[in-house]
């Protein structure tokens, strides 16, 4: 009786080693994505708008490869003129689609304040795209 009981215990126990051996869940590497900054090509959107009313802006860039997508928009300088730029989220894979399409993001922007205000986008490494608007009560 003792030796099948120990038999049992060896079994279950070699049952869960196995199983726990062959969980793979702590495999999986993580998915890693390079994300580098685009150059703006185009600003659409409107010339006024009104105090605590949200404006679209439609950027339009071109990424470095075809399967690169929007990530955000950051803050860029051209010496001491601060604007913003596009940047975009490649993954890490392989992109078989070689020949980028012009992609366009859009921005918000919202104003508390009437006056007249300028929104840059880095169009390349010495100039920004100023998009003007107007903004009144």
């Amino acid at each position: 009786m003792k030796n099948f009981r120990l038999k049992s215990v060896l079994v279950v126990l070699f049952g869960l080693i196995f199983f726990v051996s062959c969980n793979n869940d702590d495999d999986k590497s993580p998915v890693t994505e390079t994300v580098k900054s685009a150059l703006a090509t185009e600003v659409k959107g409107p010339a006024t708008g009104k105090v605590n009313t949200e404006l679209s802006f439609d950027v339009t860039f071109v990424p470095e490869t075809a399967c690169g997508e929007f990530s955000k928009f950051t803050e860029a300088a051209i010496g001491s003129v601060k604007g913003l730029q596009v940047e975009v989220k490649y993954p890490s894979q392989v992109c078989t689609m070689q020949v980028p399409a012009p992609k366009t993001a859009v921005y918000k922007f919202k104003s508390v304040a009437k006056g007249t205000f300028e929104i840059k986008f880095k169009k390349s490494e010495t100039e920004f795209i100023i998009q003007k608007v107007v903004i009144s009560e």
